[in-house]
């Protein structure tokens, strides 16, 4: 399991990566397939799109490493926006105090040496001939700004990285979350075995000594399955997956156990399946539901009955536990907490592909499970 959880942050990890590199790539090529001047080579339109990209780049570095982690996750929302912000203003002004640096046409004559020569008086014809005539900076205008075209960049990427950060945040949470409730559910099913395994097998062994002296034979068969019992609980429950027939059996010699200690006036009915399809489920699955009708539904004093019917289809299963009431039980309700922690369970496993009612009368309680096979 935590294997799978390590290869499972470093696909996100890849994920992420690529992600960003596309985004650059896509930044730094969009100015040569959209160009409006076929004429200008395109290493011209790469060279004035990273005049742009560097200085996102460099906003970028700060969002992911320092603004993100040390404000936004700390939920510093007003610092992280005033920060961010302030910073994108602070990169837009000396974008365009460069840009207006590099605009600037070369002033080699000093204004001295025009006062001493001024230049001579263009004659009407050449002033008009001038006038049509653009400068070299107004042949080639740029429609946008650098600094609007960064403003736009930076709150694009900013944004894109921000919600990329935490949206993957939101998803490694959200795996540790479910981690550690698999994690609890494998300690409870632990302790589920070890529940099962004390009172239940001290009950089961003393029925068993009184059954020496009275029918021997049927006192070797009751430690045969106690056996079996022992078997499964030590080895099969540890790993996440079981046979069908082997949790069936399991059931089985419970409830055939369950029988020697109570006398003839609780009738408990368990109908298997004529035939267990060769399917896996998680084990110690059922038990909990088996268990919660043995301790709610057994009057020593009046008529009571636990029935219990599993039925397999081609693609689910469907466990049935009925129960009667105690006089004193009847007018409570009594979910328990093997039910909820088998909930749980069920959650952790189907998600929703799993379908648990209960239904709690005065004098009856039914559990019907439906799970995929």
């Amino acid at each position: 399991m935590h294997q799978n959880g390590q290869m499972r942050d470093r696909k996100i990890r890849y994920a992420e990566i690529i992600l960003i590199s596309l985004v650059w790539i896509v930044l730094l090529v969009t100015p040569i397939l959209f160009r409006e001047d076929n004429e200008n080579p395109a290493w011209n339109s790469i060279k004035n799109q990273l005049e742009i990209l560097i200085p996102i780049s460099v906003l970028f570095v700060l969002n992911r490493f320092i603004l993100v982690p040390r404000y936004l996750f700390r939920t510093k929302l007003i610092s992280f926006m005033v920060t961010t912000v302030g910073l994108i203003t602070l990169f837009s002004f000396g974008l365009n105090y460069y840009d207006s640096k590099i605009d600037q046409p070369p002033n080699d004559i000093s204004q001295a040496d025009q006062y001493r020569n001024p230049p001579p008086k263009p004659v009407p014809d050449q002033v008009d001939q001038q006038e049509m005539t653009p400068s070299p900076r107004q042949r080639q205008p740029r429609p946008v700004p650098p600094f609007a075209n960064f403003i736009v960049l930076s709150v694009l990427v900013l944004g894109f990285d921000t919600g990329l950060k935490t949206g993957l945040r939101w998803i490694t949470s959200e795996n540790e979350k479910i981690h550690l409730e698999k994690e609890n559910v494998t300690t409870q099913l632990a302790m589920l075995r070890n529940q099962i395994s004390p009172h239940f097998f001290m009950n089961t062994l003393n029925n068993i000594h009184a059954l020496v002296d009275k029918n021997s034979e049927e006192a070797k068969e009751a430690i045969i399955k106690l056996s079996k019992m022992m078997r499964y609980l030590l080895y099969e429950t540890d790993s996440e997956i079981t046979t069908l027939k082997n949790e069936v059996e399991f059931l089985e010699s419970y409830v055939n156990l369950m029988k020697l200690r109570y006398s003839s006036r609780v009738r408990i009915n368990f109908k298997p399946p004529a035939i267990v399809p060769e399917k896996t489920i998680p084990p110690l699955l059922f038990i909990s539901l088996i268990e919660n009708a043995f301790k709610h539904g057994i009057s020593y004093r009046e008529e009571s009955f636990i029935d219990i019917d599993l039925i397999t289809g081609e693609e689910r299963l469907l466990l049935i536990v009925k129960n009667s009431k105690t006089t004193k039980d009847q007018h409570q309700t009594y979910p328990g907490i093997g039910i909820e922690n088998t909930r749980k369970r069920l959650s952790l496993l189907y998600g929703n592909d799993y379908h648990l009612d209960i239904i709690d009368t005065a004098e009856l309680f039914t559990v019907n499970l439906s799970i995929p096979l």
